[in-house]
């Protein structure tokens, strides 16, 4: 599986999807449209999205999901973590 997030450096939602990642042990790609211009070009194109954060995981029987927003829940299930009630 393989994880993607664009970024802005004053994001909060993409400090704590990258928190969580970090917390739960998942390894991701962080590419910064604020910077990159060629990444924010190809997260529009994608995704329609102009805001961060914008997670693509690429799973390995070659689906992609597309998350918008930090969504905890659906980031969890999606990578197979526990969430702690």
């Amino acid at each position: 599986m393989k994880v993607r997030i664009y970024t802005t450096p004053t994001c909060v939602y993409c400090q704590m999807t990258k928190e969580f990642f970090r917390a739960n042990n998942v390894e991701f790609e962080e590419l910064d449209v604020a910077s990159n211009e060629e990444a924010a070009k190809e997260m529009i194109e994608k995704t329609g999205q102009m805001g961060v954060p914008v997670i693509i995981i690429n799973k390995d029987d070659n689906s992609e999901e597309i998350i918008i927003g930090f969504q905890k829940e659906r980031l969890a299930e999606i990578l197979g973590i526990n969430l702690q009630s």
